[in-house]
């Protein structure tokens, strides 16, 4: 059974492509980590990356009863609060989308934002 353990929500369709993409060789055993950092056009952009690391200021976002499925920092979480993370597959094109509630503009492309 999978648990969230955070503010943050991550769509079903997100958690099955982390969980299919988790069992790529380069990604075996490892957890999605997501963070906020400086960048992209708004001033703070999304950070997807697998890690197998997970640190003392780690806050874990999903799990499962043998896996973690993704965290992210405590820092992170503070811009993360309350978004829904989405897998969207379009013509052309997939990846993970943020809703952030918190964000007072988004780019064109959705991958920053501003508070």
């Amino acid at each position: 059974m999978i648990q969230k353990l955070s503010t943050v929500t991550l769509s079903n369709d997100a958690i099955l492509r982390i969980n299919e993409l988790k069992v790529k060789p380069e990604n075996n055993s490892k957890f999605l980590r997501i963070f906020v950092d400086s960048g992209g056009c708004s001033g703070f952009q999304y950070i997807f990356k697998f890690d197998d690391s997970f640190k003392s200021e780690d806050v874990k976002l999903y799990s499962d009863e043998n896996n973690i499925i993704a965290v992210t920092d405590e820092i992170s979480l503070q811009f993360l609060n309350e978004c829904v993370i989405d897998f969207i597959k379009e013509l052309g094109a997939s990846y993970f989308k943020v809703s952030n509630p918190n964000a007072k503009a988004n780019c064109g492309c959705g991958s920053s934002f501003s508070v």
